[in-house]
């Protein structure tokens, strides 16, 4: 029996049924740009308050971020590429604790790479610092880099990294319309520094002609003030994979906190011994000469003490 309704009406209603109203269709010669961005925000076992407060500030920055539970393990970080492909997410921001005070951050592209792992110092939460600074939560940052990360491969392979981790791209499903802060990275003494500001706007007056227009003689004077968090990193050493692979660039002048604190350890034991070495040349050369024979032991000598 044939249809009742007319033929253009029938293949219309099927058009619209199977296509969105008002969308142009992809045109072959113009691929899609849309910048699709996610990043898993995890931290290893051991850390501290201060750094689950980093994580927190760091997640409500970013809202196309995902976090997850803390990694239970510190030698298989490769597990970590099988999380981000379960959430969807093609970046990973690692904090791994060390001894419960050595901070690193790793920066991934899963699951094939590359990885940075930097040493994270100098932390300062957005509860301790207190600045008058605020932003919209949700709100796309803009990223401001230093003129020096284009100097070397390395530093430039480090820039895509941020920008693809701190970078929100336009439509992630927690963002806002709004771009009023800036995330700034400046490179000084081999480290990278991180900052906040808040894109501030106030109405300046200007001396103009009175009779002039309400709207001229009002001008927006534009000011950054920080938020916070603040903290600097160290580049250590970038992997040719995720979590794994080559190495295609190490710091050399990097020194690790252990090696540090080492040194200050072994600075005091020399101190120690150039003490106790006096002390033993002391003695010997009184007992050359003869004075201790002729002096009188009083109550507060050895010989009398523990005898």
């Amino acid at each position: 029996m044939p249809s009742s309704s007319p033929p253009n009406l029938t293949m219309a209603s099927v058009y619209k049924s199977v296509s969105k109203t008002g969308a142009k269709p992809p045109s072959p010669d113009e691929p899609d740009k849309k910048n699709k961005q996610r990043v898993l925000v995890l931290t290893s076992r051991g850390v501290t308050y201060r750094h689950r407060h980093l994580l927190n500030d760091l997640v409500a920055m970013l809202p196309h971020s995902r976090k997850d539970a803390k990694l239970d393990t510190k030698s298989k970080l490769y597990h970590l590429n099988e999380i981000a492909d379960l959430y969807n997410c093609n970046n990973i921001l690692f904090f791994e604790a060390r001894k419960r005070q050595d901070l690193y951050v790793w920066l991934s592209k899963a699951p094939n790479g590359p990885c940075v792992k930097m040493h994270l110092q100098n932390l300062h939460t957005m509860e301790e610092l207190h600045f008058t600074g605020n932003a919209l939560k949700g709100s796309r940052p803009l990223l401001s880099f230093d003129a020096r990360f284009d100097a070397t491969p390395a530093m430039q392979l480090i820039k895509e990294m941020l920008h693809h981790t701190f970078g929100v791209p336009k439509g992630a499903r927690k963002s806002k319309p709004f771009t009023d802060h800036v995330i700034s990275f400046t490179i000084a003494d081999g480290k990278i520094w991180f900052r906040n500001y808040q894109i501030s706007e106030a109405e300046v007056a200007k001396s103009v002609d009175p009779d002039a227009p309400k709207s001229k003689a009002v001008e927006t004077e534009l000011s950054l003030v920080e938020i916070g968090p603040r903290f600097v990193m160290t580049p250590i050493v970038i992997l040719e994979g995720s979590f794994g692979g080559p190495v295609i660039y190490e710091n050399k002048e990097f020194v690790s906190p252990n090696a540090l604190r080492a040194e200050i350890r072994n600075r005091k034991a020399q101190k120690y011994h150039a003490r106790t070495q006096e002390k033993t040349k002391r003695e010997v050369k009184m007992k050359a000469l003869g004075i201790e024979e002729g002096r009188e032991k009083g109550e507060l000598d050895d010989d009398v003490l523990f005898t």
